[in-house]
């Protein structure tokens, strides 16, 4: 892939492009099988760098509640399986890191971009997270990413979304109807 062809990045409403990857203990992940459940997939340039590390403490910071909640973080970098595992164990990160050392997937999710720094361009990953849904279709696109409190607003997302779950408003809709009924059979009577 070079600068003049990028692949463009999925949008909220696109199914999440699959990919089996290594993860941090050389097992492989694939995408699709997490379906059913929330997955949110963040794609960040290289570990144990400042900001990379504070958005991976962020998220292991809220770990917590994410688990809770049934979510999957997973963190992918271009990074190798034994950096991941050094990342990990150094800052407690409870999630699973992924190891996309060819490219190919930071280049599917349109991740892999043109940088520069000190005037000097070059190619890295952009700083993106994207909320895929439990149907596998992406929900929300983060696509400049800052560091600091992303964690949060990730959970702040998720939280509106799974606030309305059809469990949820079946209850409610059982709850009125039973309401109902009782209102009904004492009327009734």
């Amino acid at each position: 892939m070079t600068a003049d062809a990028p692949n463009t990045m999925p949008v909220a409403g696109m199914p999440a492009p699959d990919f089996t990857l290594p993860a941090s203990d050389g097992s492989p992940v694939t995408l699709s099988v997490l379906r059913g459940q929330w997955v949110v997939l963040y794609f960040y340039p290289k570990d144990d760098t400042p900001g990379c590390t504070t958005e991976a403490c962020s998220f292991r910071d809220n770990w917590h509640t994410l688990e809770k909640r049934g979510v999957r973080v997973l963190g992918i970098s271009r990074d190798s399986v034994k950096s991941h595992q050094k990342f990990a164990e150094k800052y407690g990160l409870p999630f699973t890191l992924l190891s996309d050392e060819n490219g190919a997937v930071t280049e599917n999710y349109g991740v892999w971009v043109e940088k520069s720094m000190y005037g000097k361009t070059y190619m890295g990953i952009a700083r993106v997270t994207f909320a895929i849904g439990p149907d596998g279709t992406i929900a929300h696109v983060w696509p400049k990413v800052h560091p600091e409190g992303h964690a949060a607003e990730v959970l702040a997302f998720l939280d509106s979304q799974t606030s309305a779950r059809p469990e949820t408003c079946h209850r409610s809709v059982m709850k009125s109807a039973d309401s109902a009924a009782a209102t009904i059979a004492r009327i009734s009577s």
